[in-house]
């Protein structure tokens, strides 16, 4: 067996450094993205800061859609026969509004009102309540989309990660605090309780 081909094959490859360090010369994502020097590896970490915002911005724009979405499903249904669209509780004053503002419905099936039993007695029939949106292939084709969008570059911000290179670390760190910031209360998603 002949050792001399892979001898000289691997002595192209370069090692991986597996500790934290600011030491330029990594591959970042790409064979052809190698920032050696001080100035390209300063590009690169604002180039990962700004990487990171746009992940947030996306995260935010995908809260702010799914409410969006939710809302027009919630109307679509709505118009649908034998769908009774109810205030549910509402947890401040009789205008059907939360305390943040939103107004609060359920949408229930069947009839309201009450039915007999044997004994001619009545009783109140509890309506069903819708729990699962319905498929809007225009949603939900959007939806996978900037999930996908969003789970690139998550992977992609996750792979310059495992540089160990600090000053990448340091940079997606600050950009995703900055882009939570920034676009944070935007795509904020309130829970019904």
């Amino acid at each position: 067996m002949d050792m001399g081909g892979s001898s000289s094959s691997s002595s192209g490859m370069t090692m991986m450094t597996p500790w934290l360090h600011f030491a330029a010369g990594d591959y970042l994502i790409f064979e052809a993205w190698k920032p050696s020097s001080k100035g390209a590896v300063a590009g690169a970490c604002i180039g990962l800061l700004v990487f990171a915002m746009l992940e947030r911005w996306i995260a935010a724009f995908r809260g702010i859609m799914e409410t969006r979405w939710r809302m027009e499903a919630l109307a679509m249904v709505a118009n649908q026969p034998g769908v009774v669209p109810l205030d549910s509780s509402p947890t401040s004053a009789s205008d059907g509004k939360s305390d943040d503002g939103e107004v609060e419905v359920e949408l229930r099936y069947g009839p309201r009102g009450a039915s007999s039993d044997e004994k001619g007695s009545t009783q109140s029939v509890p309506p069903r309540t819708r729990t699962i949106a319905p498929f809007i292939p225009r949603h939900d084709f959007s939806r996978g989309t900037l999930y996908a969008v969003q789970a690139l570059i998550g992977y992609a911000l996750m792979l310059c990660v495992m540089t160990f290179q600090a000053g990448y670390i340091i940079s997606i760190i600050c950009g995703l605090g900055i882009g939570e910031v920034l676009f944070g209360r935007l795509g904020a998603q309130r829970h019904a309780h």
